[in-house]
């Protein structure tokens, strides 16, 4: 083998291992949440500081929702049926929680920075829940807040269509008034699961 060549070998064989460590650490596993229904975080760190812009134009951090729960989803306006069902869900859990659900602010931040500007995310989040908050970002803020909550998202593109889509995970995440996440609920937990949840950790 040339000497060109072996180089070029390990420097594959290297490449795909970090990008296979870079996966791992990103994306979110089975092993790292408990089995019961709300998928309580147990091993995982995530969340924390991020800098968006809301569906309204208002530069907002973690810390304008600090002293409320909050639960937080990633996706996009364009999305076919994760992202509908998932809003869908947090509007009913609202519902479901009551008076309480004054004490939790809905959000969702996109991973399509691209097309869903303040004006975007503002006409499409008004039509599940008058007090979901939409945010969004520049590539880079986006890119950032979702490695810290372990969200993969990834573009497709398709030659067939003039649009494209994008790959994502689909949890929502529960935050306490302190601002760490504290469940996980995976796409699917039904709307009274996650409200029960919440109110367990309402009253400590």
């Amino acid at each position: 083998m040339k000497k060109s060549t072996r180089i070029g070998l390990i420097l594959a064989i290297i490449l795909v291992a970090a990008l296979a460590a870079l996966a791992e650490w990103l994306v979110i596993r089975e092993d790292d949440i408990t089995k019961n229904p709300s998928g309580l975080i147990t091993s995982v760190k995530m969340g924390g500081a991020f800098n968006l812009i809301d569906h309204k134009g208002n530069a907002v951090t973690e810390k304008n929702f600090l002293g409320n729960y909050v639960l937080v989803f990633f996706g996009y306006t364009f999305c076919p049926d994760a992202c509908p069902t998932a809003l869908a869900d947090v509007a009913l859990v609202l519902d479901e929680l009551g008076r309480d659900s004054l004490a939790v602010t809905p959000i969702m931040i996109t991973i399509d920075p691209e097309r869903d500007t303040p004006d975007v995310l503002s006409e499409y989040i008004t039509l599940f829940h008058d007090r979901i908050i939409g945010l969004t970002g520049t590539e880079n803020q986006i890119k950032d807040v979702a490695e810290k909550y372990r969200v993969f998202y990834r573009r497709v593109d398709d030659q067939e269509y003039s649009f494209y889509l994008m790959d994502h995970t689909s949890f929502i995440y529960l935050v306490d008034p302190k601002g760490s996440v504290i469940s996980l609920f995976r796409y699917g937990t039904s709307p009274s699961e996650i409200a029960d949840e919440i109110r367990k950790h309402m009253k400590g």
